[in-house]
């Protein structure tokens, strides 16, 4: 009788422990998303004030497939002005390279959108591209944005050329504008530049 005793309550203090360590892991998990939650909302205020002035927006270069060729993207660094992150753009068709154009990309991103993407949420960003030249053509660019995490993600970018629908999906990384003027730089004179 007297061991089976022992043999209960050995159990009951195992379940005690595991009750401690739930009741931590969940305080540990409610100060990490304390935590989160704080740094998203720095980074959703950061849209309207000189935080958001100091970082760029740097989008991969992605290609799609066309009739026996492909279309690339590049777009450059854009910066942020008023809620919108602006700059250039070219898109080279091989080998049909009288399709090639070149203009200014201007996407819009709201309050809203840029603090749904800093807590990792997908987020609808709608933009517009005016190809550079006389009568300079503007076409209407749909996207969303699918956070890794504060300044990673991937966008899926489509617009209509033509009839056709064109869709690109490029890596996206925020960047300080510092590291950016730096980023050519050889390693000491980036040091020497911070």
């Amino acid at each position: 009788m007297l061991m089976a005793g022992r043999y209960r309550a050995a159990p009951r203090k195992h379940l005690k422990q595991e009750a401690r360590i739930n009741t931590m892991k969940k305080a540990f998990q409610l100060l990490a998303l304390l935590v989160a939650g704080l740094f998203g909302a720095q980074a959703a205020q950061g849209s309207t004030n000189s935080a958001a002035t100091n970082r760029i927006l740097l989008i991969d270069s992605s290609s799609m497939p066309v009739a026996k060729g492909k279309a690339t993207l590049t777009i450059g660094a854009l910066q942020w002005t008023n809620g919108v992150y602006s700059g250039d753009y070219k898109i080279n068709v091989t080998p049909y390279f009288f399709k090639n154009e070149k203009g200014r990309l201007s996407i819009n991103v709201s309050d809203e959108s840029l603090a749904k993407i800093t807590q990792g949420k997908v987020a609808a960003i709608i933009g517009t591209a005016t190809t550079n030249g006389k009568g300079g053509k503007s076409r209407h660019i749909d996207a969303t944005a699918a956070p890794f995490d504060v300044s990673n993600g991937t966008l899926k970018l489509w617009f209509t050329a033509g009839s056709r629908k064109m869709i690109f999906e490029p890596a996206y990384h925020f960047a300080e504008k510092r590291d950016v003027a730096t980023a050519g730089q050889p390693a000491a004179e980036n040091v020497a530049a911070k």
